[in-house]
């Protein structure tokens, strides 16, 4: 009995089935594999540190996190045996601004300025090559003569038949002179015992111009500026020094002018409400009670809502941290305090730093507001950002700033969430 026209064709329907399958499933294997080598995190060791570059290419480095098996660690002085792990000769640092590369920085000459570790290196701006140190060839100049060819040995010229070397007079141990006495034979340099167990970052060609097994100190040197405003003569590049980790990527986050417009109108606007809330909080405080329940009446009479602040100096950071298209925005700006102007009293210049984020509606959502002034650097600290950086090696970006206090200076790295802000690194000044 032979097989039904149905049952081929269920078979061949089958086989074709099964074949589709097992084709799907290698392009997905195949799709994941990439995928899963572009989304390389990195297990460390990972350095970030900030360039300071002056407009005839000078350049320094201030270390300032290491990141081991997930870990941050204060740069300046991890693994300082005496010079700190990331400062050490040849480390390489890859400048980055908003996520995209400016250039290569390598150590030739740690030290220290006003007890602080710095470094100072060779800066090669992306897209340039690097010097070459090899001699170049060059073409032998070869002189025609009607003598017959002879062979040379060495720089001396092979005597003719014409020319015969003339007979030396023989010369007696006696007179032959002395040799000179020889300088006296420097002390070795101290040897620096390796640590087995001390990671290593990425590292360049050793350099011969530098003492290698010695410090300097930078305290004869003008002072760097402090201020990480663009725009000046020294401009300040997160950097990154990394064996391995992800591919790097630019957070900027791109929009029309109008958009930007739009941005900035609503985020002073949440800055307002902020400064109100905060105002109403620090009028609610408890104080001392009332003289009477009619002054009390009076006092609520007379309350009038409180003015519209006035933003100068108005910095507006637009990012896409994650590469999910959604916008994370950093708003810096200074203002002076509400009322000021009506009552005549004019207080303390403050100065507002404002992270927001939009929800799936579009709406502005606050992950953190900080508002400080001179006066109370101790209770809230000054917050400039830096840039946007992938510190942790995740291929996500985050935030850098500098953390200005009573006590100091000090950088911050922090992680955006989708409610907060999250502190990965603070230093301490």
């Amino acid at each position: 009995m032979g097989n039904s026209p149905r049952r081929s064709s269920l078979y061949r329907s089958a086989g074709l089935a099964v074949t589709l399958l097992a084709a799907l499933l290698i392009v997905v294997e195949l799709g994941w594999a990439q995928f899963a080598r572009k989304s390389t995190v990195s297990k460390g060791p990972r350095a970030l540190g900030l360039i300071q570059l002056t407009a005839n290419g000078k350049a320094r480095l201030t270390p300032v996190a290491v990141m081991v098996d997930g870990k941050f660690f204060d740069a300046g002085s991890y693994k300082a045996t005496p010079v700190p792990m990331a400062l050490d000769f040849g480390v390489v640092y890859e400048g980055f601004r908003t996520g995209v590369s400016q250039g290569i920085l390598t150590i030739t000459q740690p030290g220290q300025l006003r007890h602080t570790w710095i470094a100072e290196g060779t800066w090669l701006p992306a897209g340039s090559k690097a010097l070459s140190t090899r001699k170049k060839a060059e073409i032998p100049n070869i002189e025609e003569k009607d003598e017959p060819p002879r062979l040379h040995r060495g720089d001396k010229p092979a005597p003719s038949d014409k020319q015969k070397p003339a007979p030396q007079p023989a010369v007696s141990p006696a007179s032959v002179p002395p040799p000179p006495e020889t300088a006296k034979a420097t002390p070795p340099a101290p040897e620096t015992i390796e640590d087995p167990n001390r990671p290593v970052l990425r590292r360049g060609k050793p350099t011969t111009k530098a003492p290698q097994e010695q410090f300097t100190t930078f305290d004869a040197a003008p002072a760097p500026a402090t201020s990480a405003k663009g725009g000046g003569a020294i401009q300040f590049i997160p950097a990154i020094s990394d064996a391995g980790g992800p591919d790097p990527r630019p957070y900027t986050y791109d929009l029309k002018p109008e958009e930007e417009t739009t941005y900035r109108t609503r985020m002073l606007d949440l800055a307002t409400a902020e400064l109100r809330s905060q105002q109403s909080r620090e009028k609610t405080a408890p104080g001392p009670p009332p003289a009477s329940p009619s002054a009390a009446r009076r006092k609520t009479a007379s309350a009038t809502p409180a003015p519209k602040p006035s933003f100068e100096d108005v910095r507006l950071r637009i990012f896409d941290l994650s590469n999910s298209n959604e916008p994370v925005l950093v708003l810096s700006a200074r203002t002076r305090p509400a009322g000021a102007a009506a009552t005549g009293v004019a207080g303390p210049e403050q100065e507002i730093t404002l992270i927001a984020r939009t929800n799936l509606e579009g709406e502005l959502r606050k992950l953190f507001f900080s508002v400080t002034d001179s006066q109370h650097l101790y209770v809230a600290p000054r917050m400039e950002l830096i840039d946007a950086v992938d510190a942790d090696g995740d291929g996500r970006g985050e935030l850098l700033f500098r953390r200005t206090s009573d006590a100091g200076s000090a950088y911050a790295i922090y992680r955006v969430t989708a409610d907060q802000l999250w502190p990965l690194f603070e230093g301490t000044p």
